[in-house]
């Protein structure tokens, strides 16, 4: 389902494939505003005729392991979120989405920068987008520079100036991507390539990238819970293995949530502004947008993922 909420400045259709077109780390940025351990080296041990003589009468013990840096002791951080309205601030009351409730997950120490837009695929929040289809890409067209680089949103290059060493970049798509028109659509090849270059920016910076899947709209098979993003959550989990980046399977969390809470047979058959009960509390008026309490249940789901995978972000949770 497409997605209209406004973006927030701070705090599926074809999936057909196209060649991805060129993204640079940096190109010119546009006009338009946003809406609102490396291996350790080796040590070189006594010469095989002395170790006999150096070693005698002690007990082979194995090394200590190394004490944890005190939770006091860890410096202040930044998150960047990137994504769409599931991930916006959002509006009061609703629609929500969880990155508006994700900085009360961590302590004073952490500060989030939520850059999230709805209605954007992932092209549509890094660049200017046309209407029409790049016939050297297969793409919709990106706005270019007189030197042929693609033009960046304010939103993107205000992150890269921002992003300091120790910082986190999130990344979540694929919602809007897979639209069959301009100017959403994404191409698998060219949804993994953006990801790609978003992941070496961060790097570039010092910073650490995790990807994340789509959350799931919720959708039933009788009493069961079912996924419904399709490959996007398939291109996230493979671009993540190729780069060595992080991916929190948001959109499988997601659907394990909504079946706990026994979201499924939806009354009605869909989610509307007319829904009550659990399912209309947790969702704003369709069945892909959050109330805010919904948002607050999605952000504890990322926040028990980092737990999980042993994301070194985790010992900033409260």
């Amino acid at each position: 389902m497409g997605e209209t909420s406004a973006a927030s400045p701070s705090s599926n259709g074809s999936n057909g494939e196209g060649t991805p077109a060129e993204l640079p780390l940096n190109p010119p940025v546009s006009n338009d505003s946003p809406p609102s351990a490396p291996p350790t080296g080796e040590t070189s041990g006594n010469s095989e005729e002395n170790s006999e003589d150096m070693t005698a009468g002690m007990s082979a013990e194995p090394a200590p392991e190394p004490e944890p840096v005190p939770p006091a002791e860890l410096p202040q951080l930044r998150i960047w979120l990137a994504g769409d309205s599931t991930v916006a601030n959002g509006q009061t009351p609703c629609p929500r989405g969880w990155g508006g409730a994700f900085a009360a997950r961590f302590d004073e120490r952490i500060t989030v920068n939520n850059a999230a837009a709805g209605g954007r695929s992932v092209h549509t929040w890094l660049y200017q987008v046309g209407q029409e289809i790049d016939e050297a890409t297969g793409e919709c067209a990106l706005a270019r520079d007189p030197a042929g680089q693609p033009l960046l949103q304010q939103r993107w290059q205000t992150m890269l100036d921002g992003m300091q060493a120790g910082d986190y970049l999130f990344v979540q798509f694929g919602i809007n991507d897979g639209d069959p028109s301009c100017d959403r659509h994404v191409g698998l090849a060219a949804f993994e390539a953006a990801y790609a270059m978003m992941a070496e920016a961060a790097r570039a910076r010092g910073a650490l990238p995790i990807f994340v899947t789509p959350v799931s709209m919720v959708r039933c098979n009788g009493r069961t819970a079912v996924g419904s993003r399709g490959a996007f959550v398939t291109s996230t989990i493979a671009v993540g293995e190729r780069l060595g980046v992080p991916v929190i399977d948001l959109h499988a969390r997601s659907v394990a949530l909504f079946q706990s809470l026994d979201f499924c047979p939806i009354p009605g058959g869909d989610v509307s502004a007319s829904t009550t009960g659990p399912v209309g509390d947790f969702f704003c008026d369709d069945h892909t947008h959050f109330s805010g309490g919904g948002a607050v249940e999605i952000a504890g789901v990322v926040a028990q993922a980092l737990k999980e995978q042993n994301i070194p972000l985790a010992a900033y949770l409260k």
